[in-house]
């Protein structure tokens, strides 16, 4: 029998783990598809945005690329803004874009892409074999663009390319990559040491970047083999590579107590890059000069690590920081170091810079307050005057109160009811009770921009999977990211807590979980309105044109496609079922979504 360029593919990504497959075919991609081995996982999604949603999350457990195959140009362009949030999330993707046959392609036939540029500069790489045979180098080099500058790579395949014979040509791409996480000199972290020992009030900016690296068990560098088995066997993290998170998170907290300084968290970052029920933990930055610059008042030294100087939103003039303020910047990421006006940078592992670090520093000789941290005595915290992550209702550890401070504290666990707030529930009423029930290793996905400020506030990230976001902003993220990542993490809790409006860009994704029994919980906050909108509108001081969809219905909606759903909109039948649910998280083999109606939050502050 004739070895094919099918063939050898095959044999690429069986090398390489990328044993899994997320997809939505078309007629250019039937070649490849059919008769797939049986070591080979197909998963199905319903429209190309969720693909790529689900293929992001997958890869941010794994913390290896993951593969999707994406029709022509009308698949590559709706999932354009998917692949813009994998590339701002640092997410590795191999990204396999099918295309006309070759043999007529000078004629423009039917399906013909016109595929240069259509991702725009959201990938990272992109490939055009000129030979079929040249193929699969070029998904195994893509692999290896992706994960080294973490974000997608597209490889364009002809229809015909497939059946062509393949006679063992080098395939393009190295078996075997290494990364050393080679640690900086202390000669060359001396000017920082000496920043940072010489400061009266440090501060420190955590950001996503803090548990984005790998290493191997032994920490001396990153595998990019796969482990030699297929992606589905391949244990947590990704075979016998791993993501070191958890490290990441032990050098900031060891980094944060040495120096005995408040840690504040990235605004709109993916992942939380400290743990928010750390007691050195101060919040979320502003996202705004003004505020900033009132937030970092008093702290003469700012060292931002894994996150860029500093993510904005709305334009406010001025600077970033005030007047006497020095800002030092760790990260891994070429394109934040180079942009961020930091006065000192190092483009370096953040976990290992900040280890050596912590035994470089002499001891502070100047405690700085212990307790709650907050900007300025008596100013606002990061999070705009409402309680803090510190001062605010958390959930506990197991065996701990929920609350700070224990006055007013509740036992954590299931069948707390607490204070039944009056009238229509609330965001932050469901948030509250989700927080005092969710494991500590739990899973969160966060997409409802009008309660994210309620979110950060009552549920703290405690592990570095515990908040999960889209960094890019663009809606259609949380229902598909959460599928893949519990499809990759099948024992662990994974809950979504959604907007309906963001719901609704990628609902499409609940018929996937259904039908691989994806046992991830879909917290779908109803008010029937974008509600981030509104306020922003009435903030410019017009009136919207968009009409609120009050007659949206999502349990109808998640039925129809095969995943169950409850209706919520008291807060006793809020309490019954995340007491039924909750507990049943890692085990379960059915999604399940709760439509829970919630008020217009009047108070909200976008």
């Amino acid at each position: 029998m004739t070895t094919t360029v099918k063939d050898a593919t095959f044999d690429v990504l069986r090398r390489t783990g990328m044993t899994t497959i997320f997809c939505n075919p078309g007629s250019t991609e039937v070649a490849l598809l059919t008769d797939l081995p049986g070591d080979l996982d197909f998963v199905l999604a319903l429209h190309e945005g969720s693909v790529v949603g689900m293929a992001t999350g997958w890869a941010l457990a794994r913390r290896t690329a993951a593969l999707t195959v994406l029709h022509t140009t009308a698949g590559l362009g709706n999932a354009v803004g998917a692949l813009a949030t994998a590339r701002v999330n640092r997410v590795p993707l191999v990204v396999l874009v099918g295309q006309q046959d070759r043999r007529h392609l000078a004629l423009e036939p039917f399906l013909t892409g016109r595929l240069e540029g259509l991702a725009g500069g959201y990938p990272v790489w992109t490939g055009h074999p000129v030979r079929p045979q040249d193929l699969p180098g070029a998904i195994a080099r893509a692999r290896h663009e992706a994960e080294t500058f973490r974000g997608p790579a597209v490889v364009v395949a002809h229809m015909d390319d497939w059946s062509a014979p393949w006679t063992g040509e080098p395939v393009a791409a190295p078996a075997r990559l290494l990364r050393p996480a080679t640690a900086v000199p202390d000669a060359d972290l001396a000017p920082l040491v000496d920043l940072l020992a010489a400061a009266r009030t440090p501060a420190i900016v955590a950001g996503a970047g803090v548990t984005g690296g790998m290493t191997t068990a032994s920490g001396t560098g990153r595998d990019t083999t796969g482990g030699g088995g297929a992606g589905r066997d391949a244990a947590e993290g990704g075979g016998a590579a791993r993501w070191d998170a958890v490290a990441g998170w032990d050098a900031m907290a060891a980094l944060a107590e040495r120096l005995d300084c408040p840690v504040f968290q990235e605004p709109f970052g993916a992942l939380a890059g400290f743990p928010q029920d750390h007691p050195r933990y101060a919040g979320v930055l502003p996202s705004d000069r003004t505020r900033l610059r009132g937030v970092l008042a008093g702290h003469d030294v700012v060292l931002a690590v894994g996150a860029p100087v500093f993510r904005q939103y709305p334009y406010a003039p001025g600077p970033l920081v005030p007047e006497g303020t020095a800002v030092a910047l760790v990260t891994d990421d070429p394109a934040e170091a180079h942009r961020s006006p930091a006065d000192l940078a190092y483009l370096a592992p953040p976990a290992a810079v900040c280890t050596r670090l912590t035994a470089l520093l002499p001891p502070r000789r100047v405690p700085a307050p212990t307790g709650e941290f907050s900007a300025r005595d008596g100013e606002s915290s990061a999070l705009g005057g409402e309680a803090s992550a510190l001062g605010g209702e958390v959930p506990a550890r197991d065996g701990e109160a929920v609350g700070v401070g224990g006055a007013g504290a509740v036992e954590a666990g299931a069948g707390v009811r607490g204070d039944v707030p009056a009238g229509p529930l609330r965001a932050a009423d469901v948030l509250r009770e989700l927080a005092r029930r969710l494991p500590a290793d739990a899973v969160l996905v966060e997409e409802t921009p009008s309660a994210r400020s309620d979110l950060h506030r009552l549920v703290p990230a405690r592990n570095p999977l515990g908040f999960v976001s889209a960094a890019m902003g663009g809606l259609g993220f949380g229902v598909p990211a959460a599928v893949g990542l519990r499809m990759a993490l099948p024992g662990r809790p994974v809950v979504a807590v959604v907007g309906d409006g963001s719901a609704l860009y990628a609902v499409q994704a609940l018929w996937s979980a259904a039908h691989y029994q994806v046992g991830a919980l879909f917290v779908v906050l109803s008010n029937g309105r974008y509600a981030i909108m509104d306020r922003l509108a009435e903030r410019q001081g017009g009136k919207a044109p968009w009409p609120a969809f009050p007659e949206v219905d999502m349990g109808a909606m998640a039925r129809s496609l095969g995943c169950p759903a409850v209706r919520v909109e008291h807060h006793a039948d809020l309490v019954d079922v995340l007491d039924e649910v909750l507990p049943t998280l890692a085990s379960r083999d059915e999604p399940l979504l709760l439509d829970i109606a919630v008020a217009v939050d009047l108070d909200f502050q976008p």
